[in-house]
């Protein structure tokens, strides 16, 4: 049985390939391997979805974000990769539900935070599992993070 998000990313891999797109269809048949293996993996007995496909962009996604980072400390040694990572991150968000931006989620992190009985920077962990189940994969972990960090040691 095929998903709308596999035949969305198998319509993009032969558009890309039509086009002599590398860069795309490079990226569609990773993300492609990705799934198998999730299909493949030891113990799974689910069918693939398109929860299933959205949860593995998203991990790739996030994966991207962190090599993004350390070949952005690289300096001018890392710069061809990063264009490389952002133009897949890019790719990704388009398939994820959009994220809030830094001042929506500050917004509501304070709102959490507001209703604490007392500011304790302990709590951080508490306040991003209300935000997760509040606002799910429309909040950045790491930022929610640091935003919590923030307001609660101030």
């Amino acid at each position: 049985m095929s998903t709308n998000l596999e035949a969305k990313l198998r319509e993009q891999l032969t558009a890309a390939m039509k086009a002599k797109d590398t860069k795309t269809s490079n990226l569609v048949r990773m993300i492609n391997t990705k799934i198998m293996e999730r299909r493949t993996a030891k113990g799974f007995s689910g069918e693939v979805d398109d929860a299933l496909i959205l949860d593995v962009i998203a991990t790739y996604k996030k994966s991207m974000e962190k090599a993004r980072t350390d070949y952005v400390n690289a300096g001018d040694r890392g710069k061809e990769q990063v264009a490389e990572l952002d133009f897949e991150i890019a790719w990704c968000a388009t398939f994820l539900p959009k994220q809030l931006t830094e001042a929506e989620l500050r917004d509501v992190v304070a709102k959490h935070v507001a209703a604490l009985p007392a500011k304790d920077p302990k709590m951080a962990g508490k306040i991003i599992g209300m935000v997760k189940k509040e606002l799910g994969d429309k909040a950045d972990a790491q930022l929610t993070k640091r935003l919590a960090d923030e307001l609660l040691s101030s």
